[in-house]
């Protein structure tokens, strides 16, 4: 499979370099999510302590029910804000893992091919069909990871529109309620 030893050191550089590359793009992942939910920590940290210090300052029963509808409408936002950010940084983890892992294949799919032709010249007569076989299950693989990759992105993009459009329908379900206890307690 290799003919000289630079091959092989080349081979095995191009994999080290290429699990580096997948650790970086986890760990940049990895990184995103810790900073929002830091961020996200810190501003639900900050609400509730504004929220309860408005609360507390209710006179009566109708300014702390009017108080209650105004804060929650927001708190759901904010909720649903954190879920869209990290639905996308998911997804952008997800298409850069694929990416890679896509021009690994390439390449072995490549490897792979170059080995069955230099086998297939060296090969004894009458091989050429299996060489041939082997290129067949090899191409239809790839067929099938073709197939396979277009479902889950057609699957990716259902489910990106289907969570706004249920976050939408929240956000609006969420001000709507609001707006029916604020006329209640006025």
């Amino acid at each position: 499979m290799f003919a000289t030893p630079e091959q092989f050191a080349a081979t095995n550089k191009a994999g080290v370099e290429t699990l580096l590359t997948l650790a970086n793009t986890a760990f940049a992942g990895a990184e995103r999510i810790a900073a929002l939910n830091l961020n996200t920590a810190r501003s639900i940290l900050e609400d509730s302590v504004a929220s309860s210090k408005a609360l507390l300052g209710a006179k009566d029963v109708q300014e702390l029910v009017s108080l209650q509808s105004s804060l929650a409408k927001p708190a759901v936002e904010k909720v649903v804000a954190y879920s869209r950010s990290l639905y996308e940084i998911s997804s952008e983890l997800q298409g850069e893992l694929s990416k890679i892992f896509e021009v690994q294949l390439s390449e072995v799919n490549k490897n792979v091919s170059a080995v069955l032709d230099k086998a297939a010249k060296s090969a004894p007569a009458g091989s050429d069909v299996a060489v041939a076989a082997m290129k067949s299950a090899i191409a239809a693989a790839n067929s099938a990871y073709d197939s396979m990759s277009k479902a889950a992105k057609q699957v990716a993009e259902m489910t990106e529109a289907n969570m706004a459009a249920a976050t939408d329908a929240t956000v609006k379900a969420v001000g709507v309620t609001a707006s029916k206890a604020k006329k209640a307690a006025a």
